[in-house]
């Protein structure tokens, strides 16, 4: 079987695939939303330095292992040599499991607002009832539209998924991530040369956002909301470079044992801060010269379906054009992040069980469209509110949410650094990035990060999402 695995053709294919991950709706509707809330350029600056330290050291973890047992994330632990860390690999390939039909369903709403403003009628995306409407199906039997696009969205997912890692994954990272760094980058320049004067003469520019977005602000600073500052952006790290979730397990042993792995991690990381940062520019300017401060508290689904729509529709005849561009960039981040979701869940029964890749794409594809669907309906047919440990209320999407990132993710993040500091030893990854006289730039940095910090700050971060710790 390992003779037959197929690899990456090189480095950039890796980097690119990789990095499409990590890129997904978390830099896009979260990052701005937290940087903005705390501290701008504070939050900022912690965040980068997370990045330069956590990041690398979860990164380089999870892709040695990949390439180290050119396994899937549900057999590779068993491979480390080490007898009891099984378990890992299951709650490895859960992860995806419980996330990629609400991320496919979302990415169903991209598509549908896509379409709303490519056909010219953005300004009726702006109304306030529109997105509820929507989702729940208001006035129809049932929500069929939901259902529909999520359909559509999975569909393109699995297309490219079945035709493999160089023909699929790899072929249509190399084309949708320079056009989605374009993207990204032209919107950011748009929204930094915003001018906006509301009725009552109050006028707003883009580059005011910008400095509320960079300028660090240390106004009624105290030790908690530092904290609470070095929390959110571990925990917005945490999810950004899609760790946690087998993803960078199942990339990694797609790796060729003569590629430079610290050097792939490098520019993952690097590609993921600039675009995180981006999206900022993009948003967060916009967002303030339109709605000022009042609507920078929008975050999530709120941010894309409810604030970002009044916003382009206040841009006029442009509102549509650059509405569409915006929607055609999320769905393109949006999408190279589920096609990593599947991946890790495909290649894991691949591995597991011998299957075949169309066989397992067709298993989980049933798996996710028929979850897809339940979701869509929780906001309609099956629709409930449920009280969370954390102390948030949600629905279907709310919970699998809640399972897959708030407990289960720290749990396997936590146990692999617990596993590679005490267990199979630091030097186990060390060698492996270091293989054929590469090196490993922040060796000394990772031995101590892996061991010691990691697990106890994600340890306190997973007692503050599930709510146990409140202090901050």
């Amino acid at each position: 079987m390992e003779k037959k695995r197929n690899s990456f053709g090189g480095s950039l294919g890796f980097v690119l695939a990789a990095a499409g991950s990590a890129v997904g709706l978390g830099n896009i509707w979260r990052f701005p939303y937290l940087a903005a809330r705390d501290g701008g350029g504070l939050f900022i600056v912690i965040y980068i330095i997370l990045a330069l330290t956590f990041g690398y050291t979860l990164l380089s973890s999870e892709v040695a292992i990949g390439r180290k047992t050119k396994q899937s994330p549900l057999t590779a632990y068993s491979k480390l040599g080490k007898k009891g860390w099984g378990f890992l690999g299951v709650l490895s390939c859960i992860v995806p499991m419980l996330i990629l039909p609400y991320y496919s369903a979302i990415g169903g709403w991209l598509l549908k607002y896509f379409g709303v403003f490519v056909t010219g009628k953005g300004v009726d995306a702006a109304a306030d009832s529109y997105f509820t409407d929507f989702i729940t199906g208001a006035g129809q039997p049932f929500a069929w539209q939901p259902i529909l696009f999520h359909v559509i969205f999975f569909a393109l997912t699995a297309f490219v998924v079945i035709r493999g890692v160089n023909k699929g994954i790899e072929s249509l990272s190399k084309v949708l991530m320079p056009i989605l760094l374009v993207m990204v980058i032209g919107i950011a320049i748009f929204s930094v040369t915003i001018k906006h004067t509301d009725a009552d003469g109050t006028t707003r520019t883009g580059l005011q956002g910008l400095k509320i977005l960079f300028v660090p602000s240390f106004e009624g600073l105290t030790v908690k909301q530092f904290f609470t500052t070095v929390m959110d952006a571990m925990g917005q790290l945490f999810f950004s470079i899609s760790v946690a979730m087998g993803i960078m397990i199942a990339y990694g042993s797609y790796v060729p044992d003569d590629d430079n792995l610290d050097k792939s991690v490098r520019r993952i990381e690097l590609f993921d801060t600039a675009v995180a940062l981006l999206a900022g520019v993009m948003i967060i300017p916009a967002v303030f010269a339109f709605m000022g401060k009042e609507g920078m508290e929008a975050s999530g689904p709120s941010l894309m379906f409810v604030s970002l729509p009044k916003v382009f529709a206040q841009m006029g005849l442009a509102g549509n054009v650059v509405g569409a561009v915006f929607f055609a960039m999320v769905i393109f981040a949006a999408l190279t992040s589920s096609i990593s979701i599947l991946e890790a869940v495909v290649s894991s029964f691949m591995d597991a069980f011998g299957w075949s890749r169309k066989k397992a794409v067709i298993v989980e594809g049933a798996i996710a469209l028929v979850g897809g669907i339940i979701v869509c309906l929780g906001y309609n047919t099956f629709y409930f509110e449920l009280k969370l440990p954390n102390g948030s209320t949600g629905q279907i999407l709310d919970i699998l949410d809640y399972i897959s990132n708030s407990a289960l993710m720290p749990i396997v993040a936590i146990a692999t650094c617990i596993l590679i500091g005490w267990f199979t030893g630091p030097k186990m990854i060390i060698d492996e990035v270091e293989k054929n006289g590469h090196k490993m730039t922040r060796k000394h940095m990772f031995y101590v990060i892996v061991k010691f910090l990691a697990p106890v700050l994600m340890f306190v971060l997973f007692l503050k999402s599930i709510g146990v710790l409140t202090i901050i």
